[in-house]
């Protein structure tokens, strides 16, 4: 399961095997099986966790009993409620497995010894936070400022590989949108292309 995450790491940035050593000695193998919790609303996000193989999503239930989708993740994406994983509070959020999956899960003290004692590991990782911090700025100016049929056009390409497989009714919550609203989009670009 470890030849994933090593993989990964040696495209981002030059590791020695003696630190990707001390990473997977920090690693726990987790199996969560379809639509089993990883975290539930109430608790502390004091792991993050490296997805192997599977999807998972990220959401809260509004006051109206709604559920709000806030970030997918699939293979070699990191998962975790990152407000709750550094604060250290508990988590407004859930994260559930939308497929069986596998991820390599970090405890937050493990990581951080491995963060302070991997100068390369830990830019890699700031790399990362600034670029998904980034993406979710965009997303907040998309859910706000562009029309719908813009939302799921840019989701459709900027995530091929996951549209297939997350539930409609899932990408419309991330995209902030009714399944009515998205059902019709769809239907329109059917007609657009036939």
């Amino acid at each position: 399961m470890f030849g994933s995450l090593a993989q990964y790491l040696l495209e981002k940035g030059g590791l020695t095997p003696d630190e990707l050593e001390l990473i997977k000695h920090a690693a726990v193998p987790k199996k969560i099986r379809k639509n089993h919790y990883l975290l539930e609303e109430g608790n502390v996000s004091d792991f993050i966790g490296f997805v192997v193989k599977g999807s998972f999503r990220l959401f809260r239930i509004g006051e109206d009993g709604v559920e709000h989708i806030m970030r997918f993740g699939i293979e070699n994406w990191w998962m975790t409620d990152f407000s709750s994983f550094m604060s250290g509070q508990p988590s407004p959020c859930y994260i559930d497995a939308l497929e069986d999956s596998e991820l390599l899960v970090f405890s937050k003290a493990h990581w951080e010894q491995l963060l302070n004692t991997i100068p390369d590991f830990k830019q890699i990782i700031d790399k990362l936070t600034a670029k998904n911090f980034e993406a979710h700025q965009n997303r907040i100016y998309s859910n706000i400022s562009e029309p719908a049929e813009v939302r799921y056009d840019n989701f459709v390409r900027q995530y091929p590989n996951l549209y297939n497989r997350i539930p409609l009714y899932m990408i419309a919550s991330f995209l902030g949108l009714t399944r009515e609203t998205l059902s019709r989009i769809r239907k329109q670009i059917v007609k657009k292309t036939v």
